[in-house]
């Protein structure tokens, strides 16, 4: 199995269809930690929480989430979430790429919104809060996009996997309330202008996560991702630790696990194949990682991964 090579340091889901780049995600928590691992994407993001208990970091800064509010992730913006509450909880994404919203006719909504949002000249705000003028109407376009994923796909798979729908009439209601919610920003002057192209340290940490992800089925050491950004090992670790929250050993012993994982959900490949896909030369300690991370062996995850598929054909 060829591993795919992801050479700009972006997510490689697709959301949405290629005919309609738009989809909804729901993702929950029973405990405390990272929820959501940094990741970008070329799309735009809204977040919607219902309740506090998180901490949005969006390139290297920290926006608590203390109550019910909704957030937005520009394209590009490096992003993680973390769950700070111990009840269970979790979060509405609606992802959509800005080209989904263009008109073919160059009208003013196009030439002063939409194009400057698709080239990265215009940003979203970052939080929304109830107390805010805005707040309630964007809520509810939001929940009603929500609504029409919810309607046209299956429950259990639309919470698990993410939602689309290849239904022209859904398609136009979901195209038309996200540009209601444009549309209420750009009345209450929400979207601020680019001025500048560049926090270095994040596109450096993109660099060195990019390289990970393209690499990790090899060996890879310290040194080799402290010289893609011209640093010494020991400033590179301590500058890595405070970009992501953990060692740069832990995040890629992390990254391999979460990868062993789709591995054996998607492929009959051996324990021992899957191991040396992801750069576990040693089965043992390949075993070891896989327990300490998910609380089990690679072949109980398998075989419960299987039935949770065989209960979603069943629905």
């Amino acid at each position: 199995m060829k591993k795919e090579e992801n050479t700009r340091l972006k997510e490689i889901r697709s959301h949405g269809t290629k005919t309609f780049p738009c989809a909804v995600y729901r993702t929950s928590s029973k405990g405390q930690g990272v929820m959501v691992k940094h990741h970008w994407h070329d799309e735009v993001e809204m977040l919607y929480f219902d309740k506090g208990g998180f901490l949005l970091e969006v390139n290297m800064e920290v926006y608590p989430v203390e109550s019910e509010c909704i957030c937005f992730i520009n394209p590009g913006e490096l992003h993680s979430i973390t769950k700070i509450c111990s009840e269970e909880s979790g979060e509405d994404a609606i992802v959509f790429h800005p080209a989904v919203l263009s008109f073919e006719s160059y009208d003013a909504a196009q030439i002063e919104l939409l194009q400057p949002i698709q080239n990265g000249r215009l940003l979203f705000p970052r939080q929304i809060f109830p107390g805010d003028a805005v707040f309630e109407e964007i809520r509810q376009y939001f929940k009603e996009i929500l609504m029409i994923f919810h309607k046209d796909g299956t429950e259990k798979l639309w919470m698990t996997k993410g939602g689309v729908t290849d239904d022209v009439v859904s398609q136009m209601y979901i195209k038309s309330s996200l540009l209601r919610i444009l549309a209420v920003l750009w009345k209450y002057q929400l979207f601020t202008v680019m001025t500048e192209n560049g926090n270095k340290r994040v596109e450096e940490i993109k660099k060195v996560l990019s390289y990970i992800k393209g690499h990790y089925d090899e060996k890879i050491y310290i040194r080799d991702l402290a010289k893609l950004i011209n640093m010494n090992e020991q400033y590179f670790c301590r500058f890595f630790k405070k970009s992501i929250g953990r060692s740069p050993m832990v995040y890629i012993n992390e990254f391999r696990i979460r990868q062993a994982m789709h591995f054996l959900e998607d492929t009959d490949e051996s324990v021992t194949e899957v191991a040396m896909e992801c750069g576990y030369n040693n089965l043992g300690n390949f075993l070891r990682e896989f327990h300490r991370q998910t609380g089990t062996t690679p072949l109980k995850y398998r075989k419960n991964s299987q039935n949770k598929k065989k209960s979603l054909t069943n629905i």
